[in-house]
């Protein structure tokens, strides 16, 4: 490895960074990571803390999971690569749609369509959404809707149905016919309502009143996160996404759950989904599927939808779409690997008692730092606190004051991610009560000394 020297001076001389301006990677030199071991990160001084933010929602069995090392370290002697495209196929990719299917059968899901990450998953399941109503005979139904806050990935058709102004404006004009309706977000909110329940079924309301005007016939899919993630961590009430459902069926509108975040325990259960008792059409996933150990995902598509395409005679159901890396044999094995030792360990479970802990955690410095403005959780292992300069009237913190939580939370034991006005936190799902002390300590040095 290049001494720390060459690297800091070199980190932005030659690449761009995802999510930042190049000058800013330039003025404001990264944290440079050059090693992990459990759910501790370690920079190029030799500074190791806790990684509260899992990667990016990713790491779920931590950063030293042998069996998905050693399971890529055997692919790649078998099989380092094949296409799946027409006329071929690998072994891995058939056994891990078998393990896919039963993991997800109580979502209803029975088919998988592979990806090389969640942007991918995205896109994928708004094309299938669109063809779905064309083999019926539907081919007017070609919009999108979606929350506001919500994040969807970073490709074209992602970005539309983004709800947030930071990942649409600089590539504008993006794709027609992405509407978004508000999200239950009891902190901000355009009905200023503060009872969850109540926000809901505003919230629902504007979706019917939304379809009413569009057209439901012009409406192919909903997409939606089962709990908004980089939006701001941000749980509806649990009539919420089930009413959702209702009222997609209702219409004839197919219903796709993002879960690029929340699939495999993220939520103390196994989908955000089935947290909220409900089954879509279309599942996203990614991120955890491989532990991050490889760039791999998987659309999920219920029994209903797959008859449609298989039975189709009209000869519109051939799938004009796939991803060189699509069923990667390297990725399936990492991910057949992934989730075994993710049910071996039953994660939910930790990620259910160690998530209270944090979000206990977290109000507990929220009455203490009049920073604080709200927390935001209590369902597995996603939080986060929105920073605020006056309770009184939300004005959101300056951006150097989270840069100075996140700095000193950094240098007190801890990384901590900020996007926007919040802190927010994904850590392992493995870590240990011990762990989460660590974070909660590390924070409230932030905010002291912000």
């Amino acid at each position: 490895m290049k001494d720390a020297n060459f690297l800091k001076a070199n980190n932005a001389r030659s690449m761009w960074h995802p999510m930042t301006a190049p000058s800013d990677s330039l003025n404001n030199p990264p944290t440079i990571v050059t090693g992990a071991s459990g759910v501790r990160i370690r920079d190029v001084d030799g500074h190791e803390v806790v990684d509260a933010v899992g990667g990016l929602w990713n790491v779920n069995l931590g950063y030293s999971c042998q069996p998905v090392k050693d399971a890529i370290a055997a692919q790649l002697d078998a099989l380092p690569y094949y296409s799946i495209f027409r006329g071929t196929s690998n072994d891995k990719v058939i056994e891990l749609a078998e393990v896919l299917r039963d993991f997800f059968a109580p979502d209803g899901l029975t088919r998988a369509f592979y990806t090389s990450g969640g942007s991918d998953s995205v896109e994928t399941a708004l094309r299938l959404a669109r063809q779905y109503h064309k083999i019926r005979g539907e081919a007017g139904r070609v919009k999108y809707l979606s929350l506001k806050k919500g994040y969807h990935g970073t490709h074209f058709g992602g970005a539309s149905v983004n709800g947030n102004a930071n990942f649409r404006t600089a590539y504008e004009p993006l794709l027609p016919g992405c509407h978004h309706i508000p999200a239950p977000y009891t902190y901000r909110n355009p009905f200023n309502e503060t009872d969850p329940e109540r926000l809901a079924q505003l919230c629902l309301a504007a979706l019917e009143d939304e379809i009413a005007f569009q057209g439901a016939g012009t409406i192919a899919a909903m997409i939606m996160e089962p709990i908004l993630g980089a939006g701001g961590v941000i749980p509806p009430h649990p009539s919420f996404m089930p009413g959702v459902a209702a009222i997609c069926r209702k219409n004839g509108i197919l219903l796709i759950a993002d879960e690029v975040i929340t699939a495999f325990g993220r939520t103390g259960a196994w989908t955000g989904s089935r947290l909220w008792g409900v089954k879509p059409d279309f599942t996203c996933t990614a991120k955890a599927i491989t532990n991050a150990f490889f760039p791999f995902g998987a659309v999920m598509i219920a029994e209903a939808v797959a008859e449609v395409f298989e039975k189709d005679e009209t000869g519109k159901a051939a799938i004009g779409h796939g991803y060189t890396y699509s069923g990667h044999p390297v990725g399936a094995a990492a991910a057949l690997a992934c989730l075994a030792e993710t049910k071996r360990l039953n994660v939910i479970e930790n990620a259910a008692a160690r998530g209270t802990q944090l979000h206990e955690g977290l109000k507990a410095l929220q009455a203490k730092h009049s920073l604080i403005g709200d927390v935001r959780g209590g369902h597995g292992l996603m939080c986060a606190m929105e920073l605020v300069s006056d309770r009184a009237t939300k004005k959101p913190a300056d951006k150097s004051v989270l840069a100075r939580v996140q700095e000193t939370a950094y240098r007190s034991g801890a990384m901590v991610r900020v996007s926007g006005p919040n802190i927010i936190l994904s850590p392992p799902l493995v870590l240990t009560a011990a762990d989460v002390d660590v974070i909660l300590t590390a924070l409230d040095a932030g905010l002291s000394a912000a």
